[in-house]
């Protein structure tokens, strides 16, 4: 692995959970202290709880009921009305989650080396040899994968040969946190199109965009002045500000790489994709990309992956960067358009309009799952013959597995492990083989009824839950032999042949 950002540090993790020797190498000696990348939506937050971190989050972070869909509207997104145990934003610093996930490798047995900067990738047929330049000179490792998390200036991907397409940079913002702030100026802020969040610490996280200064590169040093000017001109006040601990310039460059994936290199998190942080989708894409690999890339290495399954990466994950990357353009366009002032006018009318479309419930609910990414579906292997649930997420309903006794499907993933359900609690009717099906180690099995009511799982007698909690197969059949033969074609599709 290279970079241990957040991407890396949990991909890493789930590398180890599989079983298999992961190193990591970070060029930085120290991780960020600066807070950078600010919240966790509701899907990142699943994830942790399907693997037993959530608390750990929950415990250092503040939890808010929504986000921005585009910082020049005024109606925020509701998290509290979608279908999750998380319907929140989890406001934590970066800095703070790439310790917890740091922790979580260390515990598995990652090995983590700072200092270490990538300069030279070859690839061989059966491996991939690294040049890394370190404290004690320059050293060649061999690895049988490289995955490149180095951000979105990624040496691995350029050595790689991968192609990073997109749009450059157009339009700037600026960002702060603040020791000192007028907290009584903070609506006035946020009704001119500044955000502003309280962090940890006593901090409080501004994002300015100037009509006046929004040309100014990315490159350019960002001032206590000029926030403060920035600040009184957007909403006639600098809010009191004072003592920055953090101050940067961040700009509109949108790339999207063409390939997730070239013979032993991939890619993931920045690395593979970069976009304006409205939505606050970055990170969180980057951890769910690297929930997505990690099972696929240790089944292929453990020998056991079907065909294609690596394959599968890009296939899944480079459709969700692509719907991210447009979507970023689209909220963009909506924060720069009423800062231009040919177009401020209809700008402002669009927005209004916009807001008032953000305060119907079901639409608000349509783009809150999207940015959430509560609503990412992958395209089922065999379309056919699927069921509509099948690569959506699964619901995290409780298990009834005795008269007393309950488990949620995510407290069953904290192995990493596939899931096999019996949700009609009858473990003859369904025809099930003993030990995993002939798969020790792949799949856990568990005969139970749904101990709470879950519309989507209406009818549906049999579910595959892949380690990453999306559905790999369901079936609402209630013939024993035909739920036999879609379960075993199932299985060898995704979890391979029996040992």
């Amino acid at each position: 692995m290279v970079g241990a950002g957040p991407a890396g540090l949990l991909l890493a993790g789930e590398l180890a959970l599989a079983g298999m020797r992961t190193r990591v190498v970070e060029r930085r000696l120290e991780s960020h202290r600066e807070s950078r990348a600010l919240n966790l939506h509701p899907r990142s937050m699943e994830l942790m709880d399907m693997r037993g971190l959530a608390d750990r989050f929950l415990a250092v972070g503040r939890t808010v009921p929504g986000w921005q869909f585009a910082a020049s509207l005024k109606q925020p997104l509701d998290f509290t009305a979608l279908d999750t145990r998380h319907p929140y934003a989890l406001l934590i610093a970066q800095s703070r989650t790439e310790a917890l996930l740091a922790e979580r490798a260390r515990e598995l047995g990652v090995e983590i080396h700072r200092g270490y900067e990538a300069v030279a990738l070859r690839q061989d047929p059966d491996d991939v040899e690294v040049g890394l330049r370190g404290p004690g000179g320059e050293v060649t490792v061999r690895a049988r994968y490289v995955v490149g998390c180095d951000g979105g200036r990624s040496f691995v991907r350029q050595a790689a040969g991968i192609g990073f397409p997109g749009t450059g940079e157009s339009m700037t913002a600026v960002v702060g946190d603040f020791a000192v702030a007028d907290h009584a100026d903070n609506d006035r802020a946020r009704q001119h199109g500044v955000l502003v969040a309280r962090l940890e610490a006593g901090l409080t996280r501004f994002v300015v965009m100037d009509p006046d200064r929004i040309r100014a590169p990315s490159t350019e040093p960002v001032t206590l002045e000029e926030f403060r000017t920035s600040l009184k001109r957007v909403c006639g006040t600098d809010c009191g500000i004072d003592e920055p601990r953090w101050l940067s310039r961040f700009g509109n460059t949108t790339r999207l790489a063409e390939s997730y994936r070239r013979g032993s290199v991939l890619l993931a998190g920045d690395a593979a994709h970069v976009h304006f942080p409205v939505g606050a989708q970055g990170l969180n894409t980057g951890l769910q990309d690297a929930m997505n690999l990690g099972w696929k890339l240790a089944a292929h290495v453990h020998g056991w992956a079907p065909p294609a399954l690596l394959d599968t990466y890009h296939t899944e994950r480079h459709a969700v960067g692509r719907a991210v990357t447009d979507g970023t353009l689209a909220q963009t366009l909506l924060v720069e358009l009423p800062l231009t002032e040919r177009y401020g006018l209809p700008a402002g009318i669009l927005c209004e309009l916009l807001d008032t479309l953000l305060g119907m419930k079901d639409v608000n609910r349509h783009l809150a799952a999207r940015i959430s990414a509560l609503d990412i579906a992958y395209p089922p292997p065999d379309a056919s013959r699927a069921d509509p649930l099948t690569g959506r997420r699964m619901p995290d309903i409780g298990l009834a597995t005795t008269a007393t006794e309950t488990v949620r499907v995510y407290e069953l993933l904290r192995g990493g492990h596939f899931v096999l359900l019996n949700l009609d609690g009858d473990e003859e009717s369904c025809g099930w083989e003993p030990e995993e099906h002939g798969r020790p180690g792949r799949i856990r099995t568990l005969t139970a009824r749904p101990a709470e009511v879950h519309p989507d799982l209406d009818g549906v007698s049999e579910v595959l839950v892949r380690p990453d909690g999306h559905i790999a197969w369901a079936t609402r059949t209630t013939d024993t032999d035909t739920r036999r033969a879609e379960r075993t074609r199932a299985l060898n599709t995704w979890t391979g042949a029996p040992a």
